[in-house]
């Protein structure tokens, strides 16, 4: 395996990488209340929707968390999963393996032009994102949602799970979620979940990943916290970007399931 600089790296076991899979599932219920709900809501937009052997593209993969989810949901399915963290990378590469040719992980910046070319002139019949794209500016994720929407098909979806904050016309609501959130962190992290960092440092115990963190680092370093993007923003931009129908398919809060459709 090579690695995201180009340097020969050993690969992270499966039985390791899986382990790493299910912390993350589990820190990641902390901060998403209500996560398993928000998965069942896209699939069931696919289940409806797509192929039985549809290809979808994991934006922001992450350690792979939704496109196992689609692999052992859709026994015929396919996903290209993509990411731009090394780290998060190789979790998923050992995570995945098991699936073998129906998994695809690659290591791409969202933010650089050009970076659906790692699908070679293919398309995909649906692309899928939880809690990652609010890392882009407005302008990177605009850019983002129309290099998707020249990905699919007509009829193809783009379905997008994250939290789209209130703003200052709904301080009532914003307070509300803002403890609601609190409080589903205090009662997760109390039952042994891992918190972000705490994730990441239980990642760097293993000699595969321990020597990409100065890689990660340098890959961030110009890339600070974005301010949030309200659900009419994103609404906006995804028809902006060439998508005929938008909405949501799921709320909970101030937590979205972001529905397009090409």
């Amino acid at each position: 395996m090579t690695a995201p600089g180009g340097t020969e790296a050993a690969a992270l076991d499966q039985s390791s990488a899986r382990r790493l899979l299910k912390l993350w599932n589990e820190q990641q219920s902390a901060y998403v209340a209500h996560r398993d709900h928000r998965f069942e809501a896209m699939f069931d937009v696919l289940r409806l929707h797509s192929p039985d052997d549809l290809t979808i593209l994991d934006l922001a993969c992450g350690p792979g968390a939704i496109t196992d989810r689609v692999l052992t949901g859709f026994p015929q399915a396919k996903a290209i999963a993509v990411d731009y963290d090394p780290i998060l990378l190789r979790v998923a590469r050992g995570a995945l393996d098991g699936y073998g040719p129906r998994a695809e992980v690659h290591d791409v910046d969202l933010v650089t032009d050009g970076w659906e070319n790692v699908l070679a002139g293919r398309t995909v019949d649906a692309v899928l994102s939880s809690t990652a794209l609010h890392w882009l500016s407005p302008a990177q994720l605009l850019r983002v949602y129309t290099a998707a929407a020249r990905l699919l098909p007509a009829g193809g979806v783009l379905l997008n799970a994250d939290h789209l904050r209130y703003d200052g016309s709904a301080p009532t609501l914003r307070e509300i979620a803002r403890r609601h959130d609190a409080r589903v962190q205090q009662e997760t992290f109390d039952s042994g979940a891992l918190d972000y960092s705490a994730w990441y440092a239980e990642a760097l115990r293993h000699p595969e990943l321990a020597g990409l963190a100065q890689e990660r680092e340098e890959r961030f370093a110009d890339r600070p916290p974005q301010a949030l993007a309200p659900l009419e923003f994103h609404l906006a931009a995804l028809r902006a970007a060439g998508f005929a129908e938008v909405g949501t398919v799921w709320q909970y809060l101030d937590d979205y399931v972001v529905f397009a459709r090409r």
